[in-house]
C-alpha cells in the first residue's frame, strides 16, 4: 500500500530552469541572452569545422583509447548547476565595449598583448571562488574577435591571468609554433564548446568538440600550437589529436538531443585540448540544460572511439577534400615564433629576414618588411 512519502510528485522541468535564473545571477550562465544565431565563428574552411567521418583510423588509435581509457565513461563537463556553481565554461557577449588592460603573470611572453574588451564583471569558469582553471572567455560581435583568458581574476581596474589569446573570427590563421593560448593545446576554446542553442534550437553542432585528458605526450600535433605533457610514451594522446565516435556506434537509444551531440563527434570528432579528467567534454552553462538527458552522454565508453590521421609523414594537415588551399600564403608551420608581431589587432608574420618573398599580414595583403 502507497504511504504519504511514497507518492511521486511531478515537477515541471521549467520549473528548475526558474529557480536556478533565481538563485544564480544570469550573467553567469549563457542563456538566451547570450544566444549567437547564425553568427559565424571562424570560416567554414576552419580546422574545427572539418569533416573527418572518412578520415583514415590513426596506426595507433587502439594504444590511444587504451591510455584515455577504453572502458571509461565520457562525461558533459557543462549543464546546469553542480556544487554551487554553474557547469561549464561560460563566455559573454560583448559589443565593442570598454578596453581592460591585462596583466599576465606566468605565460606573457606566450599571450597576446591586451587589453581586450573583457568587462571586469565577466563569467568567470568556476565561479567567482573557484580554484580550477578560471577561464574567461568574451565574443565581440562588432569587431567579429574571440577574447580568451586563463587563470583570470578581475582587479580594480584590469584582469590578472596566467595567459591570454585573441582570435579573429573571420581568418583562419593559427599562432605562432609553440605558443600556448588561454588552452593547454595553443587553441581557441570557445569554438568548442557545446552551446544549448546549437543542441535544441538548431538541431546541429558543426564543429568539433574540445575534451580533456589526464595523461597527454609531451607533444602536440595540427591544429594545436603548444604541449603540455609530462611523457615521451608514444601511446599517450599529444595535444591537438582528434577522436571520433565509431560510424558503427548505435545512437538510436539516445533521445534527440543526444544524438545531436553524438552526430557531431561522427563527423567533426573532438580534439584533445588540455589536460584534465580523461573523456571529460566541454560545454557551455545554461539553465536551459537537462542535466539528467545530458547524463545519457556518461553511458558512452570510450570504446566507441577512435583516433583519426589528420596529420601527414611531414606533420602538414591532411585537409578535407571540400577544403580548398588557404589564400593566406604566411606558411606559418616555417616562421619562427619571433618572427610575429602584433600590428593594429592583427597577428602578423615575417619570413627570415634573409628570403625574398614579399611580406604578408594575416589577410594576405603585402606590407611593408618589418626588421626582426
Amino acid at each position: 500500500m502507497e504511504g504519504p512519502m511514497e507518492k511521486l510528485i511531478l515537477i515541471p522541468a521549467g520549473f528548475w530552469a526558474a529557480i536556478v535564473w533565481f538563485v544564480f545571477p544570469a550573467s553567469l550562465f549563457a542563456g538566451p541572452d547570450q544566444d549567437l544565431g547564425d553568427f559565424s565563428i571562424f570560416p567554414d574552411d576552419n580546422v574545427w569545422k572539418w569533416d573527418i567521418s572518412n578520415y583514415q583510423v590513426h596506426p595507433n588509435s587502439a594504444n590511444y583509447i587504451d591510455s584515455i581509457g577504453a572502458t571509461v565513461k565520457m562525461h558533459p563537463d557543462f549543464g546546469t548547476v553542480w556544487e554551487g556553481a554553474p557547469i561549464g565554461i561560460p563566455y559573454v557577449i560583448v559589443s565593442a565595449g570598454q578596453l581592460v588592460p591585462i596583466t599576465y603573470t606566468d605565460f606573457g611572453d606566450e599571450s597576446d598583448p591586451g587589453p581586450f574588451p573583457i568587462p571586469l564583471t565577466a563569467p568567470i569558469e568556476g565561479g567567482a571562488a573557484s580554484t580550477g582553471d578560471r577561464h574567461v572567455i568574451a565574443v565581440d560581435v562588432v569587431r567579429k574577435y574571440l577574447y580568451e583568458l586563463y587563470n583570470a581574476f578581475p582587479q580594480t581596474d584590469h584582469w590578472n591571468a596566467s595567459s591570454g589569446a585573441m582570435f579573429d573570427l573571420t581568418a583562419d590563421y593559427d599562432r605562432p609554433l609553440g605558443w600556448t593560448s588561454a588552452d593547454a593545446a595553443g587553441l581557441p576554446i570557445f569554438p568548442g564548446l557545446v552551446r544549448y542553442e546549437e543542441v535544441y534550437l538548431q538541431k546541429e553542432i558543426k564543429h568539433a568538440i574540445r575534451m580533456t585528458v589526464a595523461h597527454s605526450q609531451q607533444a602536440y600535433i595540427y591544429p594545436a600550437r603548444h604541449q603540455a605533457g609530462s611523457s615521451t610514451n608514444p601511446n599517450l594522446a599529444p595535444m591537438g589529436l582528434r577522436l571520433r565516435m565509431k560510424a558503427n556506434y548505435d545512437i538510436s537509444k539516445f533521445s534527440p538531443p543526444i544524438q545531436v551531440i553524438c552526430a557531431a563527434m561522427k563527423k567533426h570528432g573532438l580534439i584533445v585540448a588540455d589536460n584534465g579528467s580523461n573523456w571529460y567534454i566541454s560545454g557551455a552553462p545554461d539553465p536551459r540544460w537537462n542535466d539528467d538527458t545530458l547524463g545519457q552522454l556518461k553511458t558512452i565508453p570510450g570504446s566507441a572511439f577512435e583516433a583519426v590521421l589528420t596529420i601527414d609523414a611531414q606533420g602538414n594537415p591532411i585537409k578535407p577534400t571540400a577544403v580548398l588551399p588557404r589564400k593566406d600564403p604566411r606558411g606559418l608551420s616555417k616562421v619562427p615564433k619571433s618572427s610575429a608581431r602584433f600590428v593594429d589587432w592583427r597577428w602578423n608574420y615575417f619570413p627570415d629576414d634573409n628570403a625574398q618573398e614579399p611580406r604578408f599580414n594575416a589577410q594576405g595583403r603585402i606590407i611593408k618588411r618589418v626588421a626582426n
